[in-house]
């Protein structure tokens, strides 16, 4: 049995380590909490700096440097709004740099998947669309319908670009809707804006679609006049003699012809495209002689060996 005194003593004692235990708990605790705020505050300090550097190379116009950035933070963040959207349009950027097709292929896909990924968490961001429409764009014309689609969601969200009614008429056109192909493109003209040569040969185009060869002459001739490009205007001419060839109005398509022959110089594919006008007239003797000489000027003509 203890005495009163040794359990007097226990008691002061177990008390002093009940105490010491609290404080060591308590210690430990504020350790815990002081060294998880200093965690976070160093991931939040991690964070921020890369958003920094991100938007500093980003205005620096480095897309490749952005992009090397983006790619490394969505391993780890790989639903991150602002990443996806950066990497999306530093993979665009670097994509139409390209001279390579396939490398231009490899990056317009990165750019379809983190702008496609980004939409899903804002499908209202009328520059994610834009960017969509012309990546499509450059993938070719199969994806001709979808590059229309995400271009038209931009112009509704009132995305303020000049070059939409150019993308949209292109992408139009090439999958038949010339009419639309059309309407767009004079929204170039209705906001005083000076069209380009693309634009005018591709609003040509589509009227001749649609038959509507008054029309496409205007604007040929229009580029023709105006366009300080000789290689649009001869480009111009050649449309213009398919016109006067489809009108049968063959004297004007070989004076086109003639003329394009006087600016640019003896070249296979005038030869071959008079051959194509002497055999529509029935004269298969000058024909086949326009196409010898196309196969001579360039062996490699695949249509004037295969008339031959």
């Amino acid at each position: 049995m203890f005495n009163s005194s040794k359990q007097s003593h226990y008691g002061r004692h177990v008390y002093i380590l009940k105490k010491i235990r609290v404080a060591g708990l308590i210690i430990i605790t504020l350790l815990v909490i002081i060294g998880s705020i200093f965690g976070i505050s160093r991931a939040r300090s991690g964070i921020s700096n890369e958003k920094r550097e991100l938007y500093r190379v980003w205005a620096d116009a480095d897309y490749e440097r952005a992009y090397e950035i983006t790619k490394n933070l969505l391993i780890n963040k790989p639903v991150d709004y602002l990443f996806l959207t950066v990497n999306g349009f530093s993979a665009y950027q670097l994509g139409i740099s390209q001279i390579n097709y396939q490398s231009m292929l490899y990056y317009i896909d990165e750019c379809i998947f983190s702008l496609r990924k980004a939409l899903i968490q804002n499908s209202n961001d009328a520059s994610v669309y834009y960017v969509l429409g012309k990546a499509y764009r450059q993938k070719g014309r199969e994806y001709a319908d979808l590059s229309v689609k995400f271009l038209e969601m931009a112009d509704k969200l009132s995305y303020k670009a000049a070059d939409i009614p150019e993308y949209l008429g292109l992408s139009y056109a090439e999958y038949g809707d010339y009419r639309s192909s059309v309407e767009a493109f004079s929204r170039v003209f209705a906001a005083g804006q000076k069209p380009s040569d693309n634009i005018l040969l591709s609003i040509a185009r589509s009227y001749m679609e649609m038959e509507e060869y008054n029309m496409a002459m205007s604007y040929l001739q229009n580029c023709i006049d105006n366009s300080e490009d000789s290689k649009a205007k001869v480009f111009a001419r050649y449309m213009l003699a398919e016109i006067y060839r489809n009108t049968k109005d063959f004297e004007k398509a070989e004076n086109q012809y003639s003329v394009i022959l006087g600016v640019i110089g003896e070249n296979a594919e005038t030869r071959y495209q008079l051959g194509v006008l002497y055999s529509q007239q029935g004269d298969n003797t000058r024909a086949r002689s326009q196409w010898r000489e196309a196969f001579r000027l360039d062996p490699t003509h695949a249509r004037a060996r295969a008339r031959l």
